[in-house]
């Protein structure tokens, strides 16, 4: 457990490169986002005060709070993943409207929410297993510290890809002939959500872990799905099965 102690520090810095990557997406759309993006906001961002917190209460010795809180956070792993899941819906409704409006997007074509959608879906059951595994593993600390901690990584992607993507957007313009602004984040984020976990997991000697493997394995089916997501069958199977 000696290596652990500075682990909370550590994901001060996993938060603060998650609220840097929405930061416009939330706080410049504040006033319009619907109350289930702000419910799903503030879950995230305690989910990673919680990921701080954690470790730091084992730091100190406080093992009681440690265990306190850990009830506590089922009830925030809970919310994330029905949230997420409740959030499906949005995506779809993203796609028919670049359907029906060529353009109106910019340079995303409904394919491209589709493929949000499923790798949301790869995300999210990434993170309820890693949640599973940790209360599994709850009476070996090491291994349930992380479990806990590839959550970090696992439910990054979304947040840095935004991040990515409207920088890119902001240099270059946000127009339909510039599809450079969907494939810098389509493709950029996956390289460095991949090397930051394996650096973690090399800092904390978690390099062969099966939560390492997994938050790798979570971030770069976000490659598989790209063709998948292509398929008009595809996109009409989920269409019929999530908003109907």
């Amino acid at each position: 457990m000696e290596r652990y102690k500075s682990l909370w520090a550590w994901m001060i810095g996993v938060m603060v490169i998650m609220q840097a990557g929405i930061f416009m997406d939330y706080w410049g759309d504040f006033t319009r986002n619907p109350w289930a993006v702000h419910i799903h906001y503030w879950n995230a961002t305690a989910w990673y005060a919680f990921l701080i917190s954690q470790p730091w209460l084992v730091t100190k010795g406080k093992i009681e709070s440690h265990r306190t809180w850990g009830l506590v956070g089922l009830l925030l792993a809970g919310a994330m993943v029905l949230l997420s899941v409740g959030q499906l819906n949005r995506d779809i409704v993203y796609a028919n409207f670049a359907r029906d409006n060529p353009g109106g997007m910019g340079p995303f074509e409904p394919w491209f929410f589709f493929h949000v959608m499923m790798v949301e879906m790869v995300l999210i059951s990434a993170f309820a297993w890693a949640i599973i595994m940790a209360i599994l593993k709850r009476k070996s600390p090491g291994d349930h510290g992380w479990w806990m901690a590839s959550t970090a990584f696992i439910l990054l992607m979304p947040a840095l890809g935004r991040g990515i993507q409207n920088v890119w957007i902001g240099v270059y313009g946000f127009a339909p002939e510039n599809v450079s602004a969907l494939y810098v984040g389509h493709f950029l984020t996956q390289p460095i959500l991949i090397a930051m976990t394996a650096a973690f997991a090399w800092r904390f000697g978690k390099l062969k872990h099966p939560a390492t493997w997994l938050a790798v394995a979570a971030n770069g089916a976000y490659y598989l799905l790209d063709p998948v997501a292509k398929s008009r069958a595809v996109q009409e199977f989920w269409r019929t099965l999530i908003a109907h």
